[in-house]
């Protein structure tokens, strides 16, 4: 079973895809995701500090995949060795 893992949308951003990751990970729409961290930052005042802290911290999804098929690679290296049978 594949677990989901939080990434920054490197298909769906505006400035880091830090909203398109959010809205991908919970099945969101990335308009109501943006439109909701608009208002947090204009009405109470949300610091956009944390924007760019989650854009700096959070992996994007490319590094994500690309991680994933080097271990899955790997893996698969790994189960193909046999042990040499001399005769």
């Amino acid at each position: 079973m594949s677990q989901k893992k939080f990434a920054r949308s490197t298909s769906d951003r505006v400035l880091g895809g830090v909203l398109g990751g959010i809205a991908d990970y919970f099945g969101w729409d990335v308009n109501i995701v943006r439109l909701a961290f608009i208002i947090l930052t204009v009405f109470c005042h949300f610091n956009v500090m944390v924007y760019f802290l989650a854009w700096i911290l959070i992996p994007d999804d490319q590094h994500i995949a690309s991680d994933k098929n080097n271990h899955d690679s790997h893996a698969d290296e790994v189960r193909d060795v046999t042990p040499d049978q001399e005769d």
